[in-house]
């Protein structure tokens, strides 16, 4: 971890949960802000720009997976690792964090040892993204056909189109457009993208691309079963 001071932003509604996971954070060092819903959540981050935010998933007002979503949307917090941290363990519930734009998803309960090697091992990858050491003719833009993408800016433009995605969804469509027609398989993508350090459900891939191809089109990301994805045209 080369960050000199962590931060880390708790959002959760139950304030015992803020209690015990601020004091044994800011035992290891860590620079804790709180919230308890998510407007009050994606306010502090603004000013707080932590390198990481742990996010419940039930709350009142706006929940969790919302207030990811909105995150997601602040260009100044594109860097942002966001985990949830959560009682709802159902594969749909994960499968919406992800979608969402979660980088990591937590079970409680969760002991502290094993929360903060978590922890540790998501913000190993703060600000550097695998898929930006994938060399190209030009270290910071792709381009293949009618699709440029910035790593600077951490945008896509598509016939003059630009969108702004979610972290994953762009990493993960900066590696595919880098090779196009090359195959790249599900083990390669999870290690590229979400490193070996985090643990993803299996279908966290089939997620991502399902966004992706309703943004870019469903036909330029081809399924090559049993093995993995190729980016086409």
């Amino acid at each position: 971890m080369n960050i000199q001071e962590p931060r880390i932003l708790l959002v959760d509604d139950e304030k015992d949960i803020i209690e015990f996971l601020s004091y044994n954070l800011k035992k290891e060092g860590f620079l804790v802000e709180a919230a308890a819903n998510g407007k009050e959540a994606i306010s502090k981050a603004v000013s707080f720009k932590p390198h990481l935010i742990l996010l419940d998933v039930m709350m009142p007002g706006m929940d969790g997976m919302e207030a990811c979503d909105e995150l997601r949307k602040i260009p100044e917090l594109q860097k942002t690792l966001i985990a949830f941290l959560t009682a709802r363990g159902e594969d749909y519930s994960q499968i919406a964090g992800f979608e969402a734009g979660a980088d990591d998803y937590i079970t409680k309960p969760v002991k502290p040892k094993v929360l903060l090697s978590r922890i540790k091992a998501l913000l190993k990858r703060y600000g550097q993204s695998p898929a930006e050491n994938i060399p190209t003719s030009d270290e910071q833009i792709i381009t293949h056909n009618d699709i440029t993408i910035d790593k600077n800016k951490y945008i896509v433009i598509q016939n003059g189109r630009q969108m702004e995605l979610p972290r994953k969804e762009f990493e993960l469509l900066s590696l595919l457009v880098s090779k196009p027609d090359r195959v790249f398989t599900r083990d390669e993508i999870f290690h590229q993208i979400w490193g070996d350090d985090v643990i993803v459900g299996d279908r966290t891939i089939d997620v991502h691309i399902r966004k992706l191809r309703e943004k870019i089109g469903e036909d330029r990301i081809k399924t090559i079963k049993g093995v993995g994805y190729k980016f086409e045209g």
